[in-house]
């Protein structure tokens, strides 16, 4: 992507370097800090008076559908997403069709994320062929190629000898292992949380085990061979205390908690709506609490969306029938700035930390800094105005969400990514 000379006038900025002032962009790297800069003749001024200038976001996990399941979302509609939502990199996982378990397929991705998407678009590649097998992929090759990491998102690695040969392989060629913990031995045919809401409406339950079972394996494993283990969207009080020891004994785990669970809980599930199904579930009270303990201490280093558009026929029917998970990237910075910092549980320096900084740090990426020689990737938001989460205003192909109606505060003016301005809010959008 082509940048442009910019000039961000009268910048309110906060993230690690807070400061008031202006930013000269040049070739996509941010030049010049200062107050009162002069306009050169070939630069582009944006104003940024009442506005507040963040460092870009970044997700470490979204699912894009491309290739092979197009109609749920593209690399171009989830990217421009991801820019309507703030974020400037993001990260997408593998369970495509095909899976890109191969060098050639994999090749194909890593092009079209760069040749299709307005952010960052990163890349895991799988963990094992086909994302159900035993057989690991060629870890060294991948690496090579350029991958993020590896990852069977959606599906947990459910033999522990096939999990720790790919931690090691990972290990070997310094690349992060992000793992989908879910054992399906105790999944069965579970649609939401074990519990009494799940008795009430007639609905299959996961109970909690199904979560930290597997990750208390993985932990034990991650010790064992030195990798560095990423822990995806985590939902448990019992995966929240494994993660907690885990790094008290010096483990490299990081992990993710999703807006979602931060947010909701079981008992907001009034009635049999697909739209509040997500694998993990909603759990309970004492979990969702638990999540934000962690995530405000730092058990849990970051936000995550989990992005995961569907068709509406993907998402119609009921709970039994319809495909697990919601959209996210167009409503996690609106909601969470909205209910956690504008009640007080939470500043927007921790909340930038939590969706920019932190990711970027735990993942080597040049991102979450607005400082003088780093990649000009910011977010102009307004956060005065309130307005309602409408989804013909999004710009991802999903629009399976349980937080449609709501009114947030947040409000993306302006994303560039590169020093170029990938997304401006114009009327209606």
């Amino acid at each position: 992507m082509r940048s442009q000379n910019l000039l961000i006038k009268n910048a309110h900025v906060v993230g690690p370097e807070t400061f008031n002032g202006d930013i000269r962009i040049h070739q996509g790297i941010i030049t010049t800090i200062g107050q009162d800069l002069s306009v050169s003749p070939d630069e582009t001024v944006l104003d940024a008076s009442g506005q507040t200038v963040l460092p870009g976001l970044v997700d470490v996990h979204v699912h894009f559908r491309d290739p092979g399941q197009t109609d749920k979302e593209t690399i171009s509609t989830g990217s421009r997403a991801a820019a309507h939502g703030g974020f400037t990199s993001v990260v997408a996982m593998p369970n495509v069709t095909p899976v890109p378990d191969n060098a050639a397929d994999l090749k194909a991705l890593l092009t079209k994320n760069v040749q299709d998407g307005v952010v960052h678009v990163h890349q895991y590649a799988p963990i094992t062929m086909a994302l159900h097998s035993n057989q690991l992929v060629d870890f060294e090759r991948f690496n090579q190629l350029g991958v993020f990491g590896f990852s069977n998102d959606g599906v947990g690695v459910q033999q522990a000898a096939t999990m720790k040969a790919a931690m090691a392989a990972c290990a070997a060629v310094d690349a992060p292992l992000a793992a989908h913990i879910e054992d399906e031995s105790l999944r069965g045919d579970g649609v939401m949380n074990a519990g009494p809401v799940a008795k009430g409406l007639g609905l299959p339950g996961m109970s909690n085990q199904t979560e930290s079972s597997q990750l208390a394996r993985d932990l034990d494993l991650a010790a064992a061979t030195g990798v560095h283990y990423h822990a995806c969207h985590i939902s448990t009080r019992q995966s929240v205390a494994l993660i907690r020891q885990a790094k008290a004994a010096g483990v490299h785990v990081t992990a993710e908690v999703t807006p979602h669970h931060l947010l909701l809980e079981d008992t907001d599930i009034i009635g049999d709506d697909p739209n509040f199904k997500m694998n993990p579930p909603l759990r309970s009270h004492a979990d969702r609490l638990a999540v934000i303990g962690g995530l405000l201490d730092g058990t849990l280093d970051m936000v995550a969306t989990d992005h995961a558009p569907h068709t509406i026929a993907d998402k119609g029917g009921t709970m039994k029938t319809a495909a697990f998970g919601i959209v996210g990237l167009e409503t996690a910075f609106a909601l969470l700035y909205s209910r956690f910092v504008r009640s007080g549980r939470m500043t927007l320096l921790e909340l930038v930390d939590k969706m920019s900084t932190t990711p970027a740090t735990a993942f080597k990426l040049p991102a979450g800094h607005i400082q003088i020689g780093a990649p000009a990737d910011l977010t102009v938001m307004n956060l005065e105005t309130p307005y309602q989460i409408n989804p013909n205003t999004w710009f991802s192909k999903g629009v399976n969400s349980p937080f449609i109606g709501e009114t947030v505060y947040g409000q993306t003016v302006a994303t560039i990514v590169s020093g170029k301005i990938v997304y401006q809010q114009k009327e209606g959008r």
